[in-house]
């Protein structure tokens, strides 16, 4: 019985040291508990978000594939708009630098915006920035909150 007291209290020992640790490396992150977060909406048309035309608002993009691409067009992550043309990627702060994603990453809707609407051209991509909207947390867990500054229709490469 004693000697599991001491494996725990070593254990506990070595949380309280290396947690400190863990947090100054993450800075904005802050914790190992943390969870980086990348949501919006993608609507159909040429810029990607809503849009009323002749009074008439414009309709969401359902599973359209939406893409993490940083660097030289790596794809880092990708998924599926839902049925209302809403996305969300979770991405590990232990794998992605909040400081490169943000200036080095672009959500890619690689889903031809005609697939939506015919009316709409079948060849480019809609392509946005990143930005940081803050943080939230739900008891240990650290989520980080990205958004897409704009969708604009670019020419596929």
């Amino acid at each position: 019985m004693a000697s599991k007291s001491a494996v725990f209290v070593l254990l506990m020992v070595v949380v309280a040291v290396a947690a400190p640790i863990a947090v100054a490396q993450l800075g904005i992150v802050g914790g190992l508990l943390g969870l980086i977060r990348i949501q919006g909406t993608v609507f159909c048309s040429i810029n990607g978000s809503v849009a009323v035309i002749n009074g008439t608002a414009c309709p969401v993009f359902p599973n359209a594939l939406v893409q993490l691409r940083c660097g030289s067009g790596n794809v880092v992550s990708s998924t599926t708009t839902n049925g209302s043309g809403v996305f969300t990627m979770l991405l590990d702060p232990l794998q992605t630098l909040l400081s490169s994603l943000l200036s080095d990453c672009n959500l890619v809707v690689s889903t031809p915006l005609a697939t939506c609407n015919a009316a709409l051209p079948g060849l480019g991509v809609l392509r946005s920035p990143l930005q940081l909207i803050g943080n939230t947390i739900a008891g240990l867990l650290n989520v980080v909150n990205i958004v897409p500054t704009g969708f604009l229709l670019v020419p596929s490469a």
